[in-house]
């Protein structure tokens, strides 16, 4: 099975999301938290399980359970690499550019 690694600005994206859903509700950010951490065991399980979307950096996705929200990652010789937490309703593609 391949690392997991993340990067920062995904990082950044999940503990701002994780803190919005806690200011809404005690214990919803832990719940996200859950829903990533099941997602990441799939992905990490199965590379191959997001649908793939072409571009100079090619990148595969995969919706959370119950959450707005996308792991955007891609399949590495060496590892798999989270690129985005996104949103499924802000900012389409901001991170293609993401190295």
């Amino acid at each position: 099975m391949k690392p997991f690694n993340i990067s920062q600005p995904a990082s950044a994206e999940l503990t701002e999301a994780v803190r919005w859903y806690e200011r809404k509700r005690s214990g919803l950010g832990e719940d996200l938290l859950k829903a990533v951490a099941a997602a990441t065991e799939l992905i990490q399980r199965h590379p191959e399980i997001g649908t793939p979307r072409r571009g100079r950096l090619p990148t595969r996705q995969l919706l959370l359970q119950k959450f707005p929200y996308r792991l955007v990652y891609r399949v590495r010789e060496h590892d798999i690499y989270l690129v985005a937490v996104a949103h499924t309703s802000r900012r389409p593609g901001y991170w293609k550019d993401r190295r």
